[in-house]
């Protein structure tokens, strides 16, 4: 795990973290602006306390939460010098798919077979208008990712040696509280404890299945490899984030502006999302429904990623985190 590459820059009071000194066990933490945190294994009396496990209890401890952050007199310590982890170890991943207008209409546009006779303005055109019926009239796309490929948000993010085509995809992430099943659009909202960054890393040469294209996508080889689902730094309480369908998502490769959208441009929002894959799996506290990412990934820039890249993404609000690819060698 990596120390710290970044300021503790959130929205509102408090934040929640995992995190350890250098070679300890690592501890859910309470984390505040000035880059001060605290133990809440220690503070809130629970030896086998998680960030998960405060996650199952959120309706009781979240009031605790701000009467420990409003107090200056606790066992603060400096976030200088702490590990890093992934702010909760997930038990589900809900990934959604081509949720972004214009990130989906650039990847149709970039995977036009050489013969499509259209003109690019032309298939843009008909593609938005894809776009919006969908919108209007269809359902989201979700799919399952794995919780082991979820990682630290400052971790080294090792490229496999058969990922021909790795890709960036920053997203927001809602984190599940309050179980949910066969929720509505209207109560959705009330089961998320809060939000990070994800970074939804994938391969897009192993999208589509090359030796049986009837069955279509291979979630599994393409988005699931250790590492490749960096996750925080911090859990952002709902309370504090005013607008979540109004965020900047931001991602830099080497210092260079890839992504740059806000979350105004999701075809599905959040609450829509959480409440259809509710109708069929039970959400689960710690759990994590990533939201799709915007435009700008390297199949549009013609750039893919490979090893000695540095990846620094934020979400306005949410802090930042900042990860360097490793090529594997083959």
């Amino acid at each position: 795990m990596k120390p710290a590459a970044s300021s503790a820059s959130f929205s509102g009071p408090f934040a929640l973290g995992t995190l350890s000194a250098p070679d300890q066990v690592p501890f859910p933490a309470l984390v505040i602006p000035g880059e001060r945190v605290l133990n809440l294994r220690t503070a809130l009396g629970d030896p086998a306390s998680t960030t998960r496990g405060i996650l199952e209890h959120w309706d009781e401890t979240l009031p605790r939460l701000r009467t420990l952050a409003a107090d200056p007199t606790g066992a603060w310590q400096p976030l200088d010098g702490l590990q890093v982890y992934a702010p909760v170890e997930p038990r589900q991943v809900f990934q959604s798919g081509a949720n972004y207008r214009q990130h989906v209409i650039d990847l149709e546009v970039a995977h036009r077979p050489p013969d499509d006779p259209r003109t690019v303005e032309e298939a843009r055109a008909e593609i938005a208008e894809v776009m919006d019926r969908r919108a209007a009239d269809d359902l989201p796309y979700v799919f399952i990712g794995l919780p082991s490929a979820v990682t630290g948000p400052y971790d080294d993010v090792v490229l496999p040696a058969w990922a021909e085509q790795p890709d960036w995809e920053l997203e927001l992430a809602a984190v599940i509280a309050r179980p949910a099943y066969r929720v509505t659009v209207e109560e959705a909202s009330a089961h998320i404890a809060g939000y990070t960054i994800a970074n939804d890393l994938t391969d897009r040469a192993t999208v589509f299945r090359r030796d049986m294209k009837a069955i279509g996508t291979d979630w599994l080889r393409s988005k699931n490899a250790p590492g490749f689902t960096p996750l925080g730094p911090w859990i952002v309480p709902a309370e504090s984030v005013a607008d979540p369908s109004d965020l900047r998502v931001t991602l830099k490769l080497n210092g260079e502006t890839m992504q740059d959208e806000s979350t105004k441009d999701m075809l599905f929002g959040i609450a829509r999302l959480v409440s259809y894959a509710s109708q069929t799996a039970r959400l689960l506290p710690g759990d994590l429904v990533l939201t799709g990412s915007p435009a700008g990934n390297g199949m549009h820039w013609g750039r893919l990623l490979r090893g000695g890249d540095v990846m620094e993404g934020s979400i306005t609000g949410l802090g930042a985190q900042r990860t360097r690819c490793v090529a594997e060698a083959s």
